[in-house]
């Protein structure tokens, strides 16, 4: 008996091969931010996962935090995703994109005329080499810099975010998207408007847990309505302390409240990443079944995934698909290496961004 893990799923009227998800990754291979051939090539060898979310893709250049993404604010950027996803469907396969915009998370030389990025306060990013935007430096060189300091959004201009997204899940929709992702984890925007201690906001989208969720809630009600409920899933991070995101008390309660939020909104999924820090797991079994009781509807989870967990949380309905990020950078056929039981190759840290095909294309399939 085939295990659920690599049968066939309906994911809300979107038919998957199986249930094994390409986790979203950066590359930083697209100079100009538009998709290109290279881009097309690399998803394309990774179409039998049941399911691709694409690499981080900024909503506006305000959403920037990295050079050389793919964006979806213009017609040219639209035209290269349709490349990729005509090569992903051509192969049988299913795309969504996931939509982004980093607030805080970037730098003033990323910016549209060199302003400050924006975020829910201007609380600046501690220190750290582990908190970074990626930019072309003076010298024309790329490489890690400090975020710069960010300003407060305007209540005004928030709905401006908001309408950012839905006017790019519409674009993802006509470059051929199946759907849409919303990044709402990792420390960026969304996040910086949920966590209490980054977010000292005296509006309507600051103080109790209501008002933090508001933007994530509006932004999903909003796409939701654009494109439809089925075409759309989002991206949390419990628990999550990547890029300075400080620990509060109701952190899972809060995540518990979005489960029951989302789950009255028929969406494709929501896709749970497990932010492992200090080497130790932010998501244990139990919030896990207790987010998916609370949810009641497709969950996926990725960070730290092997075959064994994967399969063990599958069969026992903890989780609905098991996504993978890194693997699939080196094993191009994960699937079919996870169905077989066959050793996974590992991929070389030194290319994971910028660059050419080596390191992205260049991976061989198991023989």
């Amino acid at each position: 008996m085939t295990p659920k893990l690599f049968a066939p799923f309906d994911l809300a009227g979107t038919p998957l091969r199986n249930r094994v998800v390409m986790a979203p990754m950066t590359r930083a291979r697209n100079p100009g931010c538009v998709a290109n051939a290279l881009t097309a090539e690399y998803y394309a060898q990774r179409s039998s996962a049941g399911l691709i979310i694409s690499e981080g893709t900024p909503v506006s250049p305000e959403g920037q935090g990295y050079i050389d993404v793919p964006g979806m604010w213009s017609s040219e950027q639209v035209a290269g995703w349709k490349r990729v996803t005509d090569a992903v469907h051509a192969d049988r396969g299913k795309i969504f994109a996931q939509l982004w915009h980093v607030g805080r998370m970037s730098h003033s030389s990323l910016q549209p005329g060199g302003a400050a990025p924006v975020s829910a306060s201007s609380r600046p990013v501690a220190s750290s080499s582990k908190s970074f935007a990626f930019i072309y430096r003076e010298d024309g060189s790329r490489g890690t810099a400090e975020p710069s300091q960010a300003r407060p959004l305007e209540t005004a201009e928030v709905q401006r975010v908001v309408s950012d997204f839905v006017e790019a899940a519409q674009r993802a929709r006509e470059a051929g998207f199946d759907g849409v992702e919303i990044h709402a984890a990792n420390g960026y925007l969304f996040e910086q408007f949920l966590n209490p201690v980054t977010n000292d906001r005296t509006d309507a989208y600051g103080g109790s847990l209501q008002n933090r969720a508001r933007l994530i809630l509006d932004t999903v009600d909003a796409i939701a309505s654009r494109i439809g409920s089925s075409r759309v899933g989002i991206r949390l991070a419990p628990n999550n302390r990547q890029f300075d995101m400080p620990e509060y008390a109701e952190n899972e309660a809060s995540y518990l409240y979005l489960a029951n939020e989302l789950g009255t909104r028929d969406l494709a999924y929501v896709h749970l990443n497990n932010n492992f820090s200090h080497g130790e797991s932010a998501l244990d079994e139990a919030f896990l079944r207790t987010f998916k009781r609370a949810y009641g509807d497709v969950v996926i989870l990725a960070g730290g995934m092997t075959r064994e967990s994967s399969l063990r949380l599958v069969e026992e309905g903890v989780i609905d698909l098991a996504a993978f990020g890194q693997p699939f950078i080196a094993n191009p056929d994960l699937v079919e290496r996870l169905e077989s039981d066959l050793p996974l190759a590992l991929p070389d840290r030194a290319t994971y961004y910028g660059g050419g095909a080596e390191g992205y294309t260049d991976y061989a399939r198991a023989t």
